[in-house]
Parts: structure tokens; C-alpha cells; sequence
């Protein structure tokens, strides 16, 4: 009896989902928890596992769709049927893409030769598989697009991951006459052919759900919070010298890479307890002073962004900390993370230094009352004054911090006092890091 696979209740305020993409094809072996499509709701984007081991025999809903949640997408049979699934219809898309092999008329089978084809099948799953690990759904568009196989694209991500940018030089520098792609793919209409290389800066190409999210959320808070923002010079030389002391012990010691994020979070921490007001919001025509600090951290996807909130924050000491950040930003970038998992911040650090911006005037991220950006760390020369009140210029590792706040509750002079007491933390960092 065939199983019924449906759009998963991804947290009770989430009614609908949009399939951004089918993992197998009808007639794939698929077995009980491997990804087999992948989602995006107005809260997370993620990997819906298989919820049985069987065939997928048929799809239901087609990839860009959405529905309600409860809904029947597809179905998956038990291993007896697998030959029956094999010759269901394929999704509309799953038609299109279809290659000229399986459109020509079949030739007479052969009862005694059925896994003849088996080795090819299994090495295309294998290297579909691998593209899927090091690109984004973007990615793998532009490649199907034109006709390109992601084995060829050197990736320059994390782990080897191919950027948007990779593909898009790599298209760039094709040469006329240059070997096919070795993935069997049907022929590029015309059309396509003539625009390979200049495409896409081009093209007109519909938003994502995850954008179009961004894109309501942010107007909404412009809309909603009188956006100010501070910005202050932090000496950061200490916890630069701290941190290249200890960081091959640290990772060593305790499994996890030392980044500087922590010494950030635990600073903003810190001051949030002595500035309760930076870490409330409002509700209606009252203040809520929340209880503990949840720190949203903003991850930037190939996809979008998104922020996973790590829970009780002041509740962690700094391992916590470096090890919450590590997880929540591992498993946003793999499409892991559930819908709690990315509500009820009560303070956000986004991090826009790590493209090597100077410094950031981020949008608050509703309902919080503010939000602190974090430049890069560079080297410049600074006045410093020594104990006995001399000055000298020194080669100083520099970082500027800005925070945005909510004016409807915060006061400036509450703001600058803020961050000038998580600039003392900082330069004057005195914790034990474990």
C-alpha cells in the first residue's frame, strides 16, 4: 500500500509551505529519513526527510507550488512496486527536463537484462547527490539552465561550496568550442545558446519565497521602528592577541573553532543587563522587559538570510556561546533548523565585517528594539595613552561596532551609553574563554 507523503505542520503558526525543490525523481529508491524535498515557509527553509524506505512513485505537487500543510505532495511505495513507480508520470518540470533518451520509443525489453542500466543510474544519483551537497538551488538552476555540469565549476564556498559567483565566471570564461558537459542533459534551446554567457545579469527572474519574505520583513520594520543608529571605534588589540594565543589549543581542547563572534555575543550580553531597556519591545502601549537574553544571529545563506536565535544566552558561559553560534549557523546553512529555532530573539548581531564592509546600519529585526553590527577587524594606527597619561601612536587591531536601535524606545543618550560600555568589555576583556 502506497504511503502518502505530505506538506509537514512546521510549527503551529505555519499553515502553507512552497516546494522549492524535489530531491529524487519518481522511480528513486529513497530510504526512511534521506532528504526528499526541500521547503521554504515564511519561517525556515528546509530538508523534509522520507518518511518510509521504499520507491517515490509519484509527485503530486510540482516544485514552486504552495500549499496547505497536511496536503498530499506525493507518494512513496513499498519496494515490491518499485517497477510499477518506474513508469509513473513525471512532475511537470520532471517532463520538460526529460532527455531525448526517454522520449524516443522503447525498444522491445528483455526479461533476463533488467540491471543493465543499474551502474549508470547509480553513478547520475551519486553525482547528483554530490552537486546537491555544494550548491545552492540557485546554483543548480543556472547550471540546468545551461546545460552545465557542476563537476566542471571549482567552488570557492566553504568546503568547497559553488557560489553564484562561481558559476557565473565560469560561464564567462567558456570558450567557443569547449568540451561538452559529461552529465547527459538535452540540448539548449537557441535562445539559450545565444545568451549563455550574458544571461543572467539579463534575465527576469521571479523572487524566492525566502526573498520575498525578506523583502516584506524589512519594510515592515522601517515601517514600524524610528531607525537610529550610533557608531563607536573599538580597540580590539587584546582580544586579537587573546584569541591567536589560544585558538589551536582551544579548538583542540574542546572540538570547536575559537572565531571572534563569542567575544561579541558575550559582550553584548553583559550590557544588556545593565541596559534592560535595549533588550525589551513593545507591545502596543507597554513595554516588555524580557527575562533573558535571546540572541538572534544573522546568517547569510547563498539563498538569503536568516536569523537562528540562540535561547537563554545569558544562561551560557563562553564555550556555550562559541559552540550555540557554530550549530545554529551550521545547521541554518544545511536547512536544519526548526521553526523555534528562529523565533523569539529579544537582540540581534548581524556581521557584515566578514565581507570586509568597515562598518553596517542594520534594520532592526522585529520586535526587537535593536540591533548591533559588527565591521571588520583591521589594523590602524591609534593615539594610546599609557598609565602615566602619555600618548604614542601604535599599530592597533581596530573594529567598528554600530547599533541600531528602535528611537520610539530607546533615547540616543541611553544608546551611546550602551555602546560605550560594551567597548569597555571589549578593550578591556578580562574572561576566562575555557
Amino acid at each position: 500500500m502506497p504511503t502518502d507523503i505530505v506538506m509537514p505542520q512546521m510549527g503551529e503558526s505555519i499553515f502553507e509551505g512552497t516546494i522549492t525543490k524535489w530531491l529524487k525523481k519518481p522511480g528513486d529508491k529513497v530510504q526512511r529519513d534521506e532528504p526528499l524535498f526541500e521547503i521554504s515557509t515564511d519561517k525556515v527553509d528546509a530538508e523534509i526527510p522520507a518518511p518510509v524506505s521504499g520507491v517515490l512513485q509519484d509527485i503530486k505537487v510540482a516544485e514552486g507550488a504552495t500549499v496547505q500543510v497536511n496536503t498530499v505532495v506525493g507518494t512513496i511505495s513499498g519496494d515490491g512496486e518499485s517497477a510499477a513507480a518506474k513508469t509513473a508520470s513525471p512532475p511537470p518540470q520532471a517532463r520538460k527536463e526529460s532527455t531525448p533518451a526517454k522520449a524516443a520509443p522503447a525498444p522491445e525489453p528483455k526479461a533476463d537484462t533488467p540491471s543493465a542500466p543499474t551502474q549508470p543510474v547509480q553513478a547520475q544519483a551519486s553525482r547528483e547527490e554530490e552537486e546537491h551537497a555544494r550548491s545552492s538551488p540557485l546554483v543548480r538552476k543556472i547550471a540546468r539552465e545551461h546545460n552545465i555540469s557542476l563537476a566542471q565549476v571549482p567552488g570557492t564556498g566553504l568546503g568547497g561550496r559553488i557560489t553564484k559567483q562561481d558559476i557565473t565566471l565560469f560561464l564567462e570564461n567558456i570558450q567557443p568550442g569547449a568540451a561538452a558537459p559529461t552529465t547527459p542533459a538535452p540540448p539548449p534551446a537557441k535562445s539559450d545558446v545565444a545568451s549563455a554567457p550574458a544571461s543572467i545579469p539579463g534575465d527576469l527572474v521571479p523572487m524566492n519565497h525566502m526573498r520575498k519574505i525578506i523583502a516584506q520583513r524589512m519594510i515592515e520594520s522601517r515601517r514600524t521602528s524610528a531607525h537610529v543608529h550610533c557608531m563607536f571605534e573599538v580597540d580590539l588589540t587584546r582580544i586579537v592577541q587573546l584569541r591567536n594565543k589560544n585558538k589551536a589549543a582551544f579548538e583542540k581542547r574542546h572540538g570547536a573553532r575559537l572565531t571572534f563572534m563569542p567575544f561579541f555575543c558575550r559582550a553584548a550580553i553583559i550590557t544588556l543587563q545593565q541596559f534592560p531597556i535595549v533588550n525589551a519591545s513593545i507591545e502596543g502601549e507597554s513595554i516588555r522587559y524580557h527575562r533573558h537574553v535571546n540572541l538572534g544571529i544573522a546568517v547569510a545563506l547563498d539563498w538569503g538570510l536568516i536569523v537562528p536565535v540562540l535561547k537563554n544566552a545569558d544562561d551560557l558561559n563562553f564555550l556555550g556561546l562559541q559552540r550555540g553560534i557554530s550549530d545554529l549557523g551550521e545547521r541554518a546553512r544545511n536547512k536544519k533548523l526548526k521553526p523555534e529555532e528562529v523565533e523569539g530573539s529579544t537582540f540581534t548581531i548581524t556581521n557584515p565585517g566578514q565581507f570586509g564592509a568597515v562598518f553596517g546600519l542594520p534594520i532592526i529585526n522585529q520586535p526587537n528594539s535593536a540591533i548591533m553590527g559588527i565591521g571588520g577587524i583591521t589594523k590602524a594606527p591609534m593615539v594610546v595613552t599609557d598609565e602615566d597619561g602619555n600618548d604614542s601612536i601604535a599599530i592597533r587591531s581596530v573594529v567598528h561596532l554600530t547599533l541600531g536601535y528602535d528611537h520610539r524606545l530607546i533615547d540616543g543618550a541611553v544608546a551611546d551609553q550602551f555602546m560605550a560600555q560594551a567597548k569597555k568589555t571589549l578593550e578591556n576583556w578580562t574572561e576566562e574563554i575555557g
